[in-house]
């Protein structure tokens, strides 16, 4: 870019300031720096987890995965038109504790039966063969969950629809690298006497895998076993959880928006005058935001917080101005006051400025998509006289509510007009009101004469009254009209004249003139709350009063509604191509359901992490959710196969069959949640402003995952044996009765 910059720099005509484009750049570069400063610990924690839990040779063939899945990834996403940008970036973040998943639970299972003796060759061969098969549909299940954020409508889905084309391509990559490459390194390992300190580590690494495994055994087993033998009641306390954090969530109290706060490094006031306002009265205006700026600043003693400011008078008309100050960077502004707080300074010391059609102060982005507010409301209704009296009693209705700021009614009248109504005294002279508009036009605007050429120019010759004559209103009352008869009477006796408005903009829907009334809420996730107040209590009140007046929720709100509509269609695909992928391997229509209990148990750490790190509930957060889905199941789905797989070689009893399993894949499961919400820790934590519309997507996965999987730890078990229960009922007391009576044969 900088590059680039230098380049087109002497191209530029003379006064084109180039610092927004290095300001750009700057910011590209931060962004970049700070997603790979983010995968690189969560690579580094990724390595760490796995030498802790596995051997070290196999930690390290297992973590190649990774770079190897990456590489392989950049071979295929050109031809997908997905570039290196902040989302995609984003996107290998996600996958790198995710993609480990299917090599983790391969090598583990290697190295399990490495450690009851068996040869490495012939452990790789036995250890990739049996979860082969739940390995590859649980890749294909974190696939069909991801593909829903693909179809995300609007400008949120251009953005993250990259999410699901990168993961996929890395998913199926990784796949292909855990069952056929990794055994083959694994395979080769040789027996070795190891030296220094080489042997101190290995020595421990296998003392805190003993102790591991001890405590698994000794600690997690009896608990299991325990709460087996009381499985309804373990599942009513459960159940109870899941519905008490849902309640809380759907009520509200956790805000639901468009996307998450995000500080800007300025603060910015946009100001709307009356239409036609004199530049010099929008002047005054910015004059006044200005002296309000330098105020702050005096009253908090520390000029450095303002780097500079951006002044635009006339952007959309003289009666518009953009005032935009520059603050310093946020580890100057840690120190003194944040953007909002200023911003909230900046609006007091201003005040009330009188005249002023609408006066916004902003100190947050929404994300992709640019900055929709978050209360919107469009009134419709065919008469333009209803819509502006309702769209004030809506204003001051707004504005009783201490949360609500800078509210537009959305009224813009334009510039004065003169209306002429043609009287019965003209029609009788066989004038028409085109006759009469034609007229007074020609008079005051010109008629043209003639024209004339002039070298390649065409030169219009315009007819009209002398200036004097057009700028006074007297004119318009001596003004005389020729009839069609050739004679001249004067305007006033044939024509009515009144003062009205020029409308600057007319909008419509469905062939109904619209209004929106907009405001700004603080904070942001309570625009629901206001919202609904308006649906219960106002807007009846003002479709009542103005009959044939309608509304409807636009802005931020609208777009939430979109997405969610989108999502709870493409989410309920998903699950199901998930409880058929299911099936298909387990040739049963109820362990997929026993699985898919996983998945709310997931949504309860979502919402449970927001809550920790004080996020409100997002559009993102969604996004992560419903991503979250297909990656809980995998470890109920590696649990629930060899359980079966124990009862089917081994001839053990359900009870049996399931603590064996879900004690001997407690590591591996434990290790693929770690390294997941590791490989995600460094983005969870992040402080950066640059990467904190991307947080709630990580932290629904990170803390979705972790609570699931001590939940489904606990939870799964329990219902496969419930399962079980209910089979062995239904075949004492209905199956053998109705054999008994011969039922079957009739």
């Amino acid at each position: 870019v900088h590059r680039q910059i230098k380049k087109i720099t002497p191209l530029l005509p003379p006064g084109i300031h180039i610092g927004i484009f290095h300001s750009m750049a700057k910011i590209y570069r931060q962004r970049v720096q700070l997603l790979l400063k983010n995968a690189a610990c969560g690579l580094v924690l990724v390595l760490i987890l796995l030498a802790l839990f596995l051997e070290a040779r196999v930690a390290f063939w297992v973590a190649l995965g990774i770079p190897v899945s990456f590489l392989g990834s950049f071979l295929f996403l050109p031809a997908a038109g997905v570039t290196i940008n902040m989302v995609s970036l984003f996107a290998y973040i996600i996958a790198i504790g995710i993609v480990v998943d299917d090599a983790i639970v391969v090598g583990e299972n290697t190295y399990h039966y490495h450690q009851q003796g068996i040869p490495f060759l012939k452990a790789a061969i036995r250890g990739a063969r049996e979860v082969a098969m739940p390995v590859t549909f649980s890749i294909l299940t974190n696939i069909a969950t991801f593909m829903p954020l693909y179809f995300v409508p609007g400008v949120v889905g251009k953005f993250f629809k990259m999410i699901p084309i990168v993961v996929s391509t890395v998913f199926l990559i990784s796949l292909g690298e855990s069952l056929f490459v990794l055994p083959a390194h694994l395979g080769h390992h040789k027996e070795r006497h190891r030296r220094g300190i080489s042997a101190w580590l290995h020595q421990k690494q296998q003392a805190f895998s003993k102790g591991f495994r001890r405590w698994v055994e000794t600690r997690y087993a009896p608990l299991l076993a325990f709460a087996i033998r009381h499985r309804i009641v373990t599942l009513a306390i459960s159940v109870g959880l899941l519905a008490s954090v849902v309640s809380y969530a759907l009520s509200g109290r956790m805000g639901l928006g468009l996307f998450p706060t995000i500080e800007m490094d300025f603060s910015r006031a946009s100001v709307v005058l009356p239409y036609g306002s004199p530049v010099e009265k929008t002047e005054l205006v910015v004059k006044r935001l200005l002296k309000g700026a330098r105020r702050v600043i005096a009253e908090c003693g520390h000029p450095e917080l303002i780097k500079s400011t951006i002044c635009d008078i006339g952007i959309n008309g003289s009666h518009t101005a953009y005032v935009r100050i520059e603050l310093a960077e946020p580890e100057i502004r840690k120190k003194i006051m944040s953007t909002e707080e200023f911003t909230r300074r900046w609006r007091e010391a201003v005040g009330e400025v009188v005249g002023v059609k609408s006066l916004v102060f902003a100190s947050d982005i929404g994300g992709p998509g640019g900055r929709s507010r978050p209360i919107a409301v469009e009134l419709s209704h065919r008469d333009i006289n209803v819509l502006e009296k309702a769209s004030k009693e809506l204003s001051r209705a707004l504005a009783v509510y201490p949360r609500v700021k800078d509210i537009d009614d959305g009224f813009q009248p334009g510039k004065q007009e003169i209306d002429f109504t043609i009287k019965p005294e003209g029609k009788s002279l066989a004038l028409t009101a085109w006759d009469i508009a034609r007229q007074i036009r020609s008079a005051f605007y010109g008629a043209e004469a003639i024209r004339q050429q002039r070298g390649r120019n065409e030169i219009k010759v315009m007819v009209r009254l002398p200036k004097n004559e057009r700028i006074t209103e007297q004119t318009i009352d001596n003004l005389m009209i020729r009839t069609p008869l050739g004679t001249y009477v004067p305007l006033r006796e044939i024509a009515s004249a009144s003062l009205g408005r020029s409308y600057t903009t007319i909008n419509r829907r469905n062939g109904r003139r619209v209004i929106q009334v907009t405001a700004d809420v603080i904070p942001r996730s309570r625009a629901d709350e206001i919202l609904n107040d308006l649906k219960r209590s106002i807007l009846p009140k003002l479709m009542q009063k103005y009959p044939n007046l309608s509304y409807s929720f636009e802005g931020a709100r609208a777009e939430i509604t979109e997405s969610i509509a989108s999502l709870k269609f493409t989410f309920t695909l998903a699950l199901m191509v998930i409880y058929a992928m299911l099936a298909i391997p387990f040739r049963s229509y109820i362990q997929p359901f026993i699985i898919m209990m996983s998945i709310p148990f997931g949504i309860v750490g979502a919402f449970l992490g927001h809550l920790i790190m004080g996020y409100d509930l997002c559009l993102f957060s969604l996004f992560g959710i419903v991503a979250l889905s297909g990656v809980v199941v995998n470890d109920s789905l590696v649990m629930i196969d060899f359980a079966n797989r124990r009862r089917r070689d081994n001839k053990m009893s359900p009870f049996r069959a399931i603590q064996s399993a879900a004690v001997q894949r407690f590591r591996p499961i434990l290790l693929t949640t770690l390294t997941t919400f590791g490989g995600l820790a460094p983005m969870i934590f992040e402080t950066s402003v640059q990467a904190r519309f991307l947080i709630p997507m990580a932290i629904s996965l990170g803390f979705g995952l972790l609570f699931a999987t001590f939940i489904t730890l606990i939870i799964i078990p329990c219902l496969y044996i419930i399962i079980e229960d209910i089979r062995a009922w239904i075949i004492r007391h209905i199956i053998k009765p109705a054999n008994a009576s011969g039922g079957y044969e009739r």
